[in-house]
């Protein structure tokens, strides 16, 4: 795919389903249906105008089919690729191809989930694992453990550092009206909080919600002519690294290296053009992870990049996870597209209390698995083509 054109693509709607805990009965192809709903008028384009569906879920074995089915559309070029969390960062590649390639002109790209309602391990069951499965780890949440205790046996980073990440999140999910937490959190707060699995407490770790969201995609030539201002994608990139934690090549180092490297060639910016980073944050060490892997701040040194409120409201490094995160807004099941949907409304300027001033450049960042898929997406505005 490496002949995609920075910029020919753009996001021309976005929006939310309902989150946190839904109507009894609600199906997660209810939540998909509901965002794009919602996602086309953002847009002002009707169900008709969409002949490119991309659907990942974790409840749904055929995701394009069913929301197909549901809404009633027949499009003309579908995916269903399924990474994990970074499927939908994946997914707007795969669109800007198709799009490029003549196969469909108005993609949607929804997910929805009711891990809620019907409990984490009926949403997400694990797959046995034979060399790790006997040991019986909580998965995945042990997975990410292993590797925040090597960061912090490696490079010194610290419980407290992991808390700050925590409650940066937090700051900025009070400045979100459709939050889930509505309460502030110390770093005291984070480390007296039940233990789960070294070094995370209950709050090192994403919430469990109901949710779903969608995003539109259109050529830039059909954006121009539609209600919202569009949010062009200048540059992507997706790899994949290992499926379970014990092959990881190195704990300390995720993909977004790679992913990260991948995007910002493709959109020809540098770090310091990026004005806020929306990284999945699944677990607190994530984040610190991600602003290394993505080159925002050299590799042991993430614990640092949040210390002290840095990336929180009124913070003096670059605004990290503006809606609140996995950590305090929402995180149902695999939360990538909702990472995306902030960073399109931050470009936009849409995003009152919490908004970032000149947010030309975001970067959106998704993770899969347990650390093991990685794909980056930088947004920009008009003005960045």
């Amino acid at each position: 795919m490496s002949g995609r054109k920075r910029g020919s693509v753009a996001v021309v709607g976005a929006a939310e389903s309902d989150l946190g805990l839904v109507a009894p009965h609600t199906s997660p192809v209810d939540l998909m249906a509901q965002a794009t709903m919602r996602a086309l008028d953002d847009a002002g384009l009707k169900l008709s105008d969409v002949d490119g569906l991309f659907v990942a879920a974790t409840q749904v074995r055929m995701g394009p089919m069913a929301l197909a089915d549901y809404l009633r559309i027949k499009p003309k070029y579908f995916d269903g690729t399924i990474i994990g969390g970074s499927s939908f960062m994946s997914h707007v590649t795969h669109a800007q191809a198709a799009i490029e390639a003549g196969l469909c002109e108005v993609a949607v790209i929804a997910y929805g989930s009711t891990q809620r309602s019907v409990s984490r391990a009926a949403a997400s069951p694990r797959e046995y694992n034979h060399y790790e499965s006997p040991y019986k780890p909580i998965l995945p949440i042990s997975a990410y453990a292993l590797a925040a205790a090597r960061h912090m046996h490696q490079y010194g980073t610290t419980v407290e550092q992991l808390a700050e990440v925590a409650v940066s999140a937090r700051k900025w999910a009070l400045l979100n009206p459709v939050a889930w937490e509505k309460e502030p959190l110390t770093i005291e707060q984070v480390r007296k909080a039940r233990v789960v699995s070294y070094p995370f407490t209950v709050r090192d770790c994403c919430l469990v919600v109901d949710g779903g969201g969608a995003i539109v995609v259109t050529s830039a030539a059909r954006a121009k002519t539609l209600k919202k201002k569009p949010v062009y994608v200048l540059g992507t990139g997706d790899t994949l690294s290992h499926l379970n934690i014990s092959s990881m090549p190195d704990l300390t180092v995720s993909g977004a290296k790679d992913s990260g490297e991948q995007a910002f060639k493709m959109a020809g910016v540098k770090q310091s053009d990026v004005r806020m980073l929306s990284l999945y944050d699944a677990f607190t060490i994530t984040p610190i992870l991600f602003v290394e892997d993505l080159g925002f701040c050299k590799k042991g040194e993430g614990g640092k990049f949040f210390e002290g409120g840095k990336t929180a409201p009124g913070g003096s490094n670059i605004p990290v996870n503006t809606s609140g995160g996995g950590l305090s807004y929402c995180h149902p099941g695999m939360y990538g597209l909702l990472v995306m949907i902030e960073a399109v409304r931050q470009v936009r300027g849409e995003c009152d209390k919490r908004q970032v001033k000149n947010c030309d450049v975001a970067l959106a960042h998704g993770n899969g698995g347990v650390l093991s898929s990685q794909c980056t997406v930088i947004f920009g505005s008009e003005a960045t083509l």
